[in-house]
């Protein structure tokens, strides 16, 4: 699973909403087609996990895949059956926060057809819309 080795704060605040579009990130930088999120929202490590390994088996040896999105934001949750109160509970699993335009996965080296499935497939793991970009 995806973490980062060490934080300077172990339980960030939650923010409220996720607002705007990804300045950064937006763009096709390393391989010939990406995935592209469509929507706000918070992607779990797990997630981002199952979706690259769909991607990877669809790659085999003959491609090369870049994942442009980390999960850097711990979130906390309480144990099952804890009064309310006692303060914040223990970090629980880390998410990435995803802005609309973010381009999540590259791939190069695949035939048009075998990325669409791919990226198809990589999308159903996935809790956002997206769609496919190229690099042209």
């Amino acid at each position: 699973m995806l973490m980062p080795k060490r934080v300077k704060y172990r339980k960030p605040f939650s923010a409220p909403r996720i607002k705007g579009v990804a300045k950064r990130g937006a763009t096709v930088s390393f391989g010939e087609y990406g995935l592209k999120a469509l929507e706000p929202k918070w992607v779990t490590a797990r997630q981002i996990e199952a979706a690259r390994i769909v991607i990877s088996r669809y790659a085999k040896k003959k491609g090369k895949m870049w994942t442009r999105v980390f999960p850097d934001k711990a979130i906390t949750k309480h144990p099952a059956e804890t009064r309310m109160g006692k303060g914040k509970g223990a970090p629980d699993h880390w998410v990435a926060v995803v802005k609309p335009g973010h381009i999540l996965f590259e791939v190069e080296g695949l035939d048009l057809d075998t990325t669409k499935r791919a990226m198809r497939m990589a999308s159903d793991k996935l809790p956002i819309k997206t769609k496919l970009v190229s690099r042209r």
